[in-house]
């Protein structure tokens, strides 16, 4: 009797690994083989944790704060959650109405796999990040994508969530601004959509606004429990540390939502990760209750970043690039390289194949759109120096002006 003993969860054997850590991967083999390559494809900022805050975290290993914490975050920083929701997000909150998870990436699989049951639908606009859809079928769910394109300025609309609503649906993920495209909802947007789904009370609604201090032009950042109360009682509202304060490593991501989902969530963190690193616990409460120069500061090198970043880009022939409104994304369409053949030899019939000629023969990293629900796109973070990123741009432009 033959035995496989490397069988594996067939949710997990069916799941795709990330596109941006392949990406990753092949930047790192290349590294390693000598090549200098500029990597324009991780999603984090290039500013170092504000000075106060490592503080913070040096003061908390001192001083003993190296022990295990409550599953859903120390009172202290789940207060200082509590006062930012109500703060800067217009939530009537208090810690109990909140969870600290180890990043925001746990926040989000907490909730899918805390709710969700064979058959059960999640409506996931696209472009999305793209760990949504595997997360929801590791979790048992089918993932409802909707395509959003350049039309809608990749926004999903009331009419498209309306169509997409079914008696199965469970959650609607909505990612404002977004990754990989910097699309931000208005006010009357969310609004519009608020209205489709009070007329379905089935449907939660998991808001990530990881990237809601990243948004330029002066614009205000609205949440959908923000702009629509009723909703707040299915809404679970996602946020965290580590864009708007160059946090990524200390894995600090937080929610405020209902408290039946909270516990459920809480529950599952118990026998999963418990509680966040109580070092990083003290760091973020250092975040949230310091001074915010180092948010606006950063916010306008990336604004000024991205305008000529965008200018340049779209003098790249085959390039085409709408102004992203907020995070750090350029999304450029490379519709006009498809069919093209790069200098050595390669014929590009799909983004895939730009991005991975891009690494091979221009020495530069993006990551494909398609591996976000949309194609023939590129996404290129400009989250890295000023020097690095022209480098980049010239050597994007010599690769596309070689096509034949």
């Amino acid at each position: 009797m033959s035995i496989d003993i490397q069988r594996l969860n067939q949710r997990l054997a069916s799941a795709q690994p990330s596109a941006t850590y392949r990406i990753m991967d092949r930047v790192a083999e290349r590294r390693a083989q000598g090549a200098t390559i500029i990597s324009l494809c991780a999603g984090e900022p290039d500013f170092d944790t504000p000075e106060h805050v490592r503080a913070a975290a040096i003061d908390a290993i001192e001083h003993g704060h190296t022990r295990y914490t409550q599953v859903a975050g120390v009172r202290s920083l789940r207060e200082a959650v509590a006062a930012k929701f109500r703060r800067e997000n217009g939530l009537d909150v208090t810690w109990q109405d909140t969870l600290v998870c180890n990043g925001g990436k746990q926040v989000i699989y907490n909730a899918l796999a805390a709710t969700l049951n064979e058959g059960d639908q999640v409506i996931v606009p696209a472009p999305y990040w793209v760990s949504y859809p595997e997360m929801v079928q590791l979790c048992g769910g089918e993932a409802r994508i909707v395509v959003c394109d350049a039309d809608t300025g990749f926004k999903l609309t009331a009419s498209a969530l309306n169509d997409a609503i079914t008696p199965q649906t469970r959650w609607l993920i909505l990612n404002s601004p977004s990754n990989p495209t910097g699309a931000v909802y208005s006010r009357e947007e969310l609004q519009a959509l608020a209205a489709v789904l009070l007329a379905h009370p089935q449907v939660l609604i998991l808001a990530d606004d990881i990237y809601e201090h990243l948004i330029f032009d002066d614009q205000a950042f609205h949440t959908l429990a923000q702009v629509e109360p009723r909703l707040a009682p299915r809404t679970l509202t996602m946020n965290g540390v580590s864009k708007a304060y160059a946090m990524t490593g200390w894995r600090i991501g937080f929610a405020t939502g209902p408290r039946w989902l909270l516990a459920a969530m809480e529950k599952l963190q118990g026998q999963q990760t418990s509680g966040a690193s109580s070092v990083s616990q003290q760091a973020a409460l250092a975040a949230l209750e310091g001074p915010k120069d180092f948010i606006h500061e950063s916010r306008a090198v990336f604004q000024r970043r991205r305008d000529w970043m965008v200018a340049l880009l779209n003098d790249i022939p085959g390039l085409a690039c709408e102004s992203p409104a907020g995070a750090f994304y350029a999304f450029a369409s490379c519709a006009g390289l498809m069919g093209r053949t790069s200098p050595a030899g390669r014929v590009l019939h799909s983004d895939e194949e730009v991005a991975h000629a891009l690494l091979d023969e221009a020495d530069v990293a993006v990551v494909q759109g398609s591996a976000f629900g949309l194609g023939p796109y590129i996404r290129i973070a400009y989250a890295l120096d000023d020097a690095s990123l022209r480098q980049a741009c010239e050597a994007i432009q010599r690769f596309c002006s070689a096509l034949r």
